[in-house]
Order: C-alpha cells, then structure tokens, then sequence
C-alpha cells in the first residue's frame, strides 16, 4: 500500500506545475456520492493528461489554475435520491475528476438556491455554484439568474465578473456564445435531437475545446438525471472513457479565464437540457424537460 500510495504521488506531480499547490482529497469519488461511479471502458494511463503549465495573465488565473489547467476534466452530478422518489428538488453536486486520476475527485461544484424557488421554477431557477478543489476550498463561482425564454450564466472568480454564456434562442438547435468580458471568444452551434457533443468554435470556426454529455448506463440515464460531461480542453486522447468520443484536435489551447468560462457552460448544459424532474412518489416516472 505504501508503494502505491508513493507511486500515485509521484504520478500526479509530474503532471502539475512545479510552483502550484497540489489538491485532492484522500475520499473516493464514489464514497462521497451516493451511487457516483465514474463511467470507464478500460485502465487509464496518466500521460494521456499530461500538458504544459499554461500561463497565469493575473492573480484571479492563478488562483483557478491548478484545477484548470488539466488537459481534460470529468464532471460527474450526484443522484438526487429525494427528486426522484418525491419529486423534491434538491440542490445539484458535482465531482470534477482528472481522467489521469479518476480515483481521487480534484474539485467539487456545489449549488446553493432558495429551496422554495427551487421547488416553483425547477430548472429556471436562480442560483449560485461555487467550485472548489478537492479540499473543499473555493476557487471561482458561477452565478445563473432566473430565466424564462433563454438562459444565461456568469463566471466569476473572488466576486469579479470574468465572462458570461449566453444561450440564444432557437426552435431545435443548441447555440451559445461565450464571452470573455465584452468580447465573444467561441460559439456552441449543437443540432440537438440526441446529439450531445457541443464543441466550442472560434470566430473562423476553429476547434477550441468540447464538452461531451457521456453515456453512464441504461439504469443512470433513464431513471436519474446524473449525468457525466467529459470537457476536453486539448487534443489528448482518453482511452478509458466511452468510445464515442473521438480524437480532436485545438486550434489554440484556452486561456485559464476562458476555461472558467466553459466550466461555467458545462453546467449550463446540465440544467437547459439533462435535468429532469421525478414523479411524486413514483421514481420510475420522469419528465425531462
């Protein structure tokens, strides 16, 4: 055990900055959530993560950076057992995992909202995320206001505004713009139906990053809304997620603000289009809306 426990060490540091601080709780993702497995289809090798340290431009990047600045991220929402057997809307909580260490969750998004707006707006309900490694310490927080046609969500690190998405209204379609202060640096162009990748495009249509809605099961996807987002922020590959996520490559690797930002529309995702509501007292009956 000590042996192992050596060799995950050194793994992990080899793969982070020299200069940042190193975070992860010793917890198991599975043991914090109640039924959170991490969907794999094989081992994972922990250079598939590997990338270079990427540059802080201000003391707000620097205090994100040791969570962002991984290759790829796995987001994974916890099963809310009282929404699904009373339709009581509870709070969402998500682990954040690095695929080079799908054991040990490197940060956690915890939503905090008014229970009886909860209960009345369901997923057009205002709220407030905060984001925090795995120790528990805040590093940025996103921030939705209550929406009625299309929706909106803003990221915010040490209470600064750094950027928004806003999601534009279309029939069937999926669209977003992401904004770094006032100015646009990607769009979410999905054609909906049962397509769930959402890749981010630049202003001349350059790969800049994905989001990936992964399949977890019959059981989790058809009776719980605990869905899994792979976010790929470079072009290495992942073996041991589904098959369905195919190799890509970036134009230009995100800044770690605009990261925060794509966070931020990773939970967007997650409330727009995969939540669902359970039945009162009828936990096989759900309505997605």
């Amino acid at each position: 055990m000590k042996k192992t426990l050596e060799r995950r060490k050194q793994n992990f540091v080899e793969h982070t900055s020299k200069d940042k601080a190193i975070f992860g709780s010793k917890r198991l993702v599975g043991s914090y959530f109640s039924g959170g497995s991490i969907t794999t289809n094989g081992p994972y090798d922990s250079r598939q993560s590997a990338t270079e340290p990427l540059e802080s431009a201000s003391p707000e990047e620097a205090w994100i950076a040791p969570l962002l600045s991984r290759s790829n991220l796995l987001i994974t929402r916890d099963i809310e057992w009282a929404n699904l057997t009373l339709g009581f809307e509870q709070e969402n909580r998500y682990a954040i995992v690095d695929v080079s260490n799908p054991h040990e969750p490197a940060g956690f998004i915890r939503e905090q909202s008014n229970v009886i707006f909860r209960q009345l707006l369901r997923s057009r309900r205002p709220f407030v995320a905060s984001i925090t490694d795995g120790n528990g310490n805040e590093l940025f927080r996103v921030r939705r206001p209550f929406w009625w046609i299309t929706s909106s969500i803003y990221a915010e690190i040490g209470g600064k505004e750094i950027g928004v998405v806003h999601r534009r209204w279309h029939l069937w379609r999926r669209i977003y713009d992401l904004y770094l202060g006032d100015e646009q640096f990607a769009v979410v162009e999905n054609p909906g139906l049962w397509n769930w990748t959402f890749t981010l495009k630049g202003i001349n249509g350059e790969v800049l990053a994905e989001i990936d809605r992964d399949w977890r099961g019959f059981g989790f996807e058809v009776l719980t809304d605990a869905g899994q987002y792979v976010i790929r922020f470079d072009h290495d590959r992942m073996p041991g997620l589904s098959e369905k996520v195919q190799e890509f490559h970036v134009a230009r690797p995100l800044t770690l603000s605009e990261r925060a930002v794509t966070v931020a529309l990773a939970v967007s995702l997650d409330n727009d289009y995969f939540s669902r509501h359970g039945g009162w007292g009828l936990p096989f009956i759900a309505v997605a809306e």
